[in-house]
């Protein structure tokens, strides 16, 4: 289906639900046992609940939600359907303080630049409380409700970061571990270029961590991408740059984050490195914020 439409099939098994911030995938065929992985913002309920009811059917409901992280953009909508559904939604145990109320995720770095971090400064950085709905990923990789999926510790860009992926498929649903847009480019983001890339940088905390899990998923050689972030990409062009990302990964060179990271537990945040003084003035940030967001949402109209 086009972009315009509510979903859009990526791979085998796989549908993506596109937002203006982040992609949320619906997980199974029509008439299996099926699955949500992520589930964007607050203000995509309506339409992850009306893409989910095209494909699978007006009563039909997923086993799970399954996050790959707790980050706003991907578990905005989780507790509203979980709530709809009456389904668990299923987290890595060292994400759970943040999907509980214990605690706050360390703190985002709009110093780190770019043009996701010129946006990062309005984006929020509290998450959701799933209360009784959040339940722990199963420790042996299993994915539930789809047996034939296997979930991935990929932390850096959250402490308790997974990615999924299906070898019989070879499909690999990698979060914000990588993205298939240069989000540090307005013009990329603008245009949807396709392209493997590091994780969103004012959101990631631990940049070793970030490359040990890009190398970890390099490793899969997955012939489909989908990502948090970007349109999917797949075939040999899709694995090629995810190795290439891998051999040369693009940690910043400044930032709260660049040398040392935030130090986390199961507990939440633990230690975190002396902030960095934020010089862009945040009216003027503002102002370019809002014209670049009000020229993609103009842009969506007319696709």
């Amino acid at each position: 289906m086009g972009r315009g439409s509510l979903f859009e099939t990526v791979a085998p098994g796989v549908a993506r639900v596109h937002s203006i911030i982040a992609n949320a995938y619906l997980v199974g065929e029509p008439g299996e046992t099926w699955i949500l992985v992520d589930s964007g913002t607050p203000r995509d309920v309506d339409r992850i609940r009306r893409a989910a009811a095209a494909r699978y059917g007006e009563e039909s409901r997923p086993a799970a939600i399954v996050l790959t992280h707790g980050h706003f953009d991907h578990a905005g909508s989780a507790r509203v359907l979980a709530n709809f559904w009456d389904v668990p939604v299923y987290a890595h145990r060292l994400e759970a303080p943040y999907l509980s109320g214990q605690s706050e995720y360390p703190p985002k770095d709009p110093t780190v630049g770019g043009f996701m971090g010129m946006l990062s400064r309005f984006f929020p950085s509290r998450t959701v409380h799933l209360g009784t709905r959040l339940a722990i990923l199963p420790e042996a990789g299993e994915v539930p409700g789809r047996p034939d999926w296997r979930w991935r510790f990929t932390p850096g860009h959250s402490p308790g970061h997974v990615a999924f992926f299906n070898a019989r498929d070879s499909v690999l649903l990698a979060g914000d571990a990588i993205t298939t847009v240069d989000l540090d480019s307005w013009i990329a983001v603008m245009t949807n270029e396709r392209k493997v890339c590091r994780p969103p940088a004012p959101f990631t905390c631990d940049w070793k961590q970030a490359h040990a899990s890009v190398r970890q998923l390099a490793e899969l050689a997955p012939a489909h991408i989908a990502c948090g972030h970007g349109v999917p990409m797949s075939g040999p062009e899709a694995p090629a740059q995810l190795r290439e990302l891998a051999s040369h990964f693009p940690a910043p060179k400044s930032g709260r984050y660049a040398r040392m990271p935030a130090r986390t537990d199961h507990n939440g945040v633990r230690w975190l490195p002396r902030d960095v003084p934020d010089p862009l003035p945040g009216i003027a940030a503002g102002v370019g914020a809002a014209v670049v967001i009000g020229a993609a949402l103009a842009k969506r109209k007319s696709d």
